[in-house]
């Protein structure tokens, strides 16, 4: 069998190929793809002549393009708008020398923490979408960032009641006893406690290795994801404690000082009031998630998920309204930030921690 090379960059045009002769091939083109074809018109019986002739096959690029879930854009705008919020009140707090009382380095610390928080939103979401989310640095330095801020949050609004308790409780030493000191100590002993929590996943308390233990913010384990969810569960019922002692104090002192009575009702009704819907904002915020952490696991539906995440988050973005803007004395530094004035029927008292 005689075989025949014919060289089909040289055809030419009025040959019965189809090829274009403006297009010059080249046989080194990667996209060009060669194969030997019988020729149809010898029908004897002298050796098959087979020649080399291209296939040509557009080129085809598949681009895989990642879908974006609604809730992980839900998530970051609310951390971007939790960012904004708590950098402004860390901003005032560190511009104002006068801002420097233990209450105000308690609501620093808090800014603090929710400022993570909304960053370890928007990092979660690069992360998950920008960035190669498979590796388990990434995903372990994400989730770790999260459980800190957000432990943090909770632990420092603890302690800001607890702060509120004791200015009322203790109300003659109270200023001596809660020293500056005294409280960036306490401060620090938060941040310590919720940067372990943080780095439990990293020191090995992760399901990276067996999906099965997985609860339902991966990598964080089942017993991991219970014993966070039972704290909450404790800080929130201290909490809800320390505001019922709060308004029976609040009324048994107004009770003692007050000479007009209807001065008195309004005014105490009016903080006891403030202390509730304080106190169902935080639980309506973390109690589903802290719940649903309880009794569900990774194999249930991620939009359950994200509906109990979103109310949680949200918490960071009402903190710096209840515990910041409304404190007469950040007012003030904000208006004279903004326009170097403040309102005449802004009170200008100093603020204390027993106020609500």
């Amino acid at each position: 069998m005689i075989l025949s090379l014919a060289a089909v960059a040289a055809m030419s045009s009025g040959g019965g190929s189809s090829l274009n002769s403006s297009s010059p091939l080249d046989p080194f083109d990667s996209s060009t793809s060669w194969s030997l074809v019988e020729d149809p018109s010898n029908s004897s019986s002298e050796p098959v002549v087979r020649t080399l002739t291209p296939d040509f096959q557009p080129a085809t690029t598949a681009v895989a393009i990642q879908e974006v879930n609604p809730w992980d854009i839900a998530l970051c705008v609310t951390g971007t708008l939790i960012s904004c919020e708590n950098a402004l009140v860390i901003a005032v707090l560190f511009y104002t020398p006068t801002l420097r009382a233990p209450m105000f380095i308690l609501i620093g610390s808090l800014a603090v923490a929710d400022l993570m928080a909304g960053l370890g939103l928007i990092l979660n979401f690069v992360f998950t979408y920008l960035i190669d989310s498979s590796v388990e640095f990434v995903t372990l330095l994400s989730v770790g960032l999260l459980i800190s801020a957000f432990s943090a949050s909770v632990f420092n609004i603890l302690a800001i009641t607890v702060d509120r308790y004791l200015s009322l409780y203790n109300a003659l030493t109270y200023h001596t006893e809660r020293t500056v000191t005294f409280t960036y100590l306490m401060v620090l002993f938060i941040w310590v406690l919720c940067v372990t929590l943080g780095s439990l996943p990293a020191l090995g308390w992760n399901c990276l290795r067996d999906e099965s233990t997985c609860s339902i913010l991966r990598p964080v384990t089942k017993i991991n994801a219970v014993a966070l969810a039972v704290t909450f569960l404790l800080v929130f019922a201290t909490m809800m404690q320390l505001y019922l002692q709060i308004c029976k104090i609040a009324f048994r002192h107004a009770q003692q000082i007050a000479v007009q009575h209807q001065f008195v009702g309004i005014s105490t009704t009016k903080g006891v009031s403030t202390l509730s819907a304080i106190l169902c904002a935080f639980g309506a915020c973390w109690l589903p998630f802290a719940m649903y952490s309880i009794v569900a696991n990774s194999s249930y539906p991620a939009i359950y998920t994200y509906a109990t995440v979103l109310p949680a988050t949200c918490c960071s973005v009402i903190n710096p309204i209840i515990y910041a803007f409304r404190n007469p004395d950040i007012q003030k530094s904000l208006w004279m930030a903004c326009c170097g004035c403040f309102p005449s029927n802004l009170s200008l008292r100093p603020r204390t921690s027993s106020d609500v």
